[in-house]
């Protein structure tokens, strides 16, 4: 039986040129194949895809694999060749017109590219335009196959993906269609009627064969303690009925192309809800179960990801387009906004008219769930690798080139929850992009123009606010301009400790400065923690005064005299704001209630922020009402120490 898996690595596991051994639970050897992707700076493994051919198993048996490292790497012997897997066809008809491509044709035409190579597997990946009867390119729609094949099994897995997305072809638009895609003339997948939104792709996978009936339950706990996860609750016991629910929601429209899956087709949408969190509900849960049902789900909203218009691929490249090549590209402000003045030439997308480009799925970077990190993480499918890129340059391209300074890509003008889930991406994709793809330079570039930016502006700033929360862009919007939401500055925490353990060395001042906002709410000289996860924090006086130097004016403006006057134990308060005592208030019983939006800055406060943090931490652990992260772990973050 097949089987490719993606697996993460802690710096120092597994040595630059080592090799990777595998063990089933009666002490079999299994040979493995190792293709390397990402490395840490000293040279040893991040992330590879890892692939085998497993004995056959009878149906619902387990089978226990262990990994160890091993002296040297096997070599891959000769050029990689396709195999012989069957030529898997896209066919679609669009106004009376049949367009097609062929994986077959395009493996001859083109010198395809190697994802996977070696005694088990080899992956080759080519893509082209669909072509009509004599020729014709269709100008919109192009599809992209990666055939995998298994030679000893003598199997292939076709990935297939049909895009409408190039990002400077002229009158970009909603199409129509019927389609039909075959591998070995045998009809794997069929719609009518599919309108393809502008600027989206989608994806299916095909098999010759039967596909192998596997589901493979990766090691949380070492997925987490490699750092490339944050340090989700270990402890946290998904309900069954949270997990039945989670595959009772998919079905019908949603989970097929141009369909959103579990994700909110309309992201400005206000409340609190699964999608939102350094991972999404949906994914936490899978993390932390490897339950088949939350696998089910994420994976497929992760495949449905491509639905959104975010997707503006370089028909110049072939990759995701780049602020990098394109620096003054933009969806936002005049055309007169997007002139290089390097080139002398506007780099403004071409008009999307509003009838023709109508689409019911709304994206946002607010409310934005992280899609393909962790899918990309257990698969190393280059789907979700690209969705994670094309995600990455949306959010960071979609700003006017004047506010984010153009080619440095800066997210300090956004909503602050915008500027922490476009900051988790960015991190994201920086940290997993393979080595040798020419975007990992792209990606790490933007995110160090960020991190300098938040760092001169307020870690290494002496004449930064003393509170540690974020207040530029469109921060204090709250109480006539004197308020700020700390829920939002608390997701920015956040996403600066993931991405402070991803191991980029300039976030870690940053996280330092930042955490003082959520620390000093808890413990701070004046303040009480029960107004912590408040929904909104006054930060000064008027919107032309100052900041306030003490977290203790900050909370007595919050509150008022009169309260601010009452002591934080003994009940006195409780009662003034109308909560029982040790309760936070701000829907402290709900998965996403603003204490738990806060529960993810206080971990990370424990781990970097010393003795005040641990405090911090401890307050917040006494709490009388928490919520049941069995129901949806999103939050559940805990500190590592």
């Amino acid at each position: 039986m097949p089987l490719s898996f993606g697996q993460v690595f802690a710096p120092g596991d597994l040595p630059r040129g080592a090799g990777l051994a595998g063990k089933l639970a009666d002490g079999t050897p299994l040979p493995l194949q190792l293709d390397v992707k990402a490395s840490h700076p000293d040279g040893s493994v991040r992330h590879a895809v890892v692939s085998a051919l497993l004995p056959k198993l009878g149906a619902g048996k387990a089978l226990g694999l262990a990994l160890a490292k091993n002296t040297k790497q096997a070599a891959a012997a000769g050029a990689p060749k396709p195999g012989v897997g069957a030529d898997t066809v896209v066919a679609i008809v669009v106004d009376g017109a049949r367009y097609t491509a062929s994986s077959a044709s395009l493996l001859k035409a083109q010198s395809p590219q190697v994802w996977l190579h070696g005694p088990v597997v080899t992956e080759l990946q080519v893509a082209g335009p669909l072509v009509d009867a004599k020729g014709e390119e269709h100008p919109h729609l192009a599809a992209r196959f990666a055939i995998r094949w298994y030679g000893a099994a003598k199997q292939a897995r076709v990935d297939v993906v049909v895009e409408n997305d190039w990002a400077y072809e002229p009158d970009p638009r909603n199409i129509t269609y019927d389609v039909t895609i075959t591998a070995g003339g045998k009809r794997v997948f069929e719609k009518r009627g599919l309108t393809h939104y502008h600027h989206a792709r989608w994806r299916t996978l095909a098999w010759t064969g039967e596909a192998p009936a596997l589901h493979l339950r990766h090691d949380s706990a070492y997925l987490i303690a490699s750092r490339a996860l944050p340090n989700y609750d270990r402890g946290v016991v998904m309900h069954e009925r949270a997990l039945a629910a989670l595959a009772s929601s998919w079905n019908g429209a949603k989970t097929e192309p141009m369909g959103v899956g579990l994700a909110a087709p309309h992201m400005p949408g206000p409340g609190g809800r699964a999608d939102i969190g350094l991972l999404p509900g949906w994914a936490a849960a899978y993390l932390l179960s490897m339950d088949a049902r939350a696998k089910l789900v994420t994976l497929g909203t992760a495949d449905l990801a491509g639905s959104w218009p975010t997707h503006y691929r370089d028909k110049r490249t072939g990759l995701p387009v780049s602020l990098l090549d394109y620096p003054y590209m933009t969806i936002l402000g005049r055309n007169t906004d997007t002139r290089n003045p390097k080139t002398g030439k506007q780099e403004a997308f071409p008009p999307c008219p509003r009838e023709q480009c109508k689409s019911p799925n709304n994206p946002d970077t607010s409310h934005q769930p992280g899609f393909a990190y962790l899918p990309y993480l257990v698969t190393g499918d280059h789907y979700y690798l690209e969705e994670l890129q094309f995600w990455s340059m949306f959010n960071v391209f979609s700003s006017n080139p004047g506010y984010r300074r153009n080619i440095q890509g800066l997210l300090a003008t956004d909503q602050v929850r915008g500027q922490a889930w476009s900051l988790r991406t960015l991190g994201q994709a920086a940290y997993i992009t393979p080595d040798g793809h020419p975007l990992k330079r792209h990606f790490n570039a933007i995110l160090d123009s960020n991190l300098d930016w938040y760092n001169t502006t307020y870690s290494h700033n002496p004449s930064a606010n003393k509170l540690g929360a974020v207040v530029d862009g469109y921060a204090v919007l709250y109480k006539d301009r004197t308020a700020l939401a700390p829920w939002q500055d608390d997701f920015f925490t956040a996403a600066v400790g993931h991405v402070a353990e991803l191991g980029f060395k300039d976030a870690e001042p940053l996280l330092k400065w930042k955490l003082r906002f959520p620390v000093e709410r808890m413990v701070g000289d004046g303040a009480c923690w029960l107004v912590g996860a408040n929904y909104t924090y006054t930060v000064r006086a008027s919107a032309s005064a100052p900041y306030f130097a003490t977290i203790g004016e900050a909370y007595a403006a919050t509150v008022g005299p009169e309260r601010a006057a009452l002591p934080c134990t003994g009940g006195e308060l409780a009662s003034a704001l109308k909560q029982s005592p040790g309760d936070m208030g701000g829907y402290a019983a709900a998965v996403t209630g603003f204490p738990s939006n806060m529960q993810p800055a206080l971990a990370y406060a424990v781990d970097a922020g010393g003795e005040r943090g641990r405090k911090a931490w401890e307050v917040f652990m006494r709490r009388s009402v928490k919520p049941d992260y069995g129901e949806g772990p999103q939050f559940a973050v805990v500190p590592r120490k």
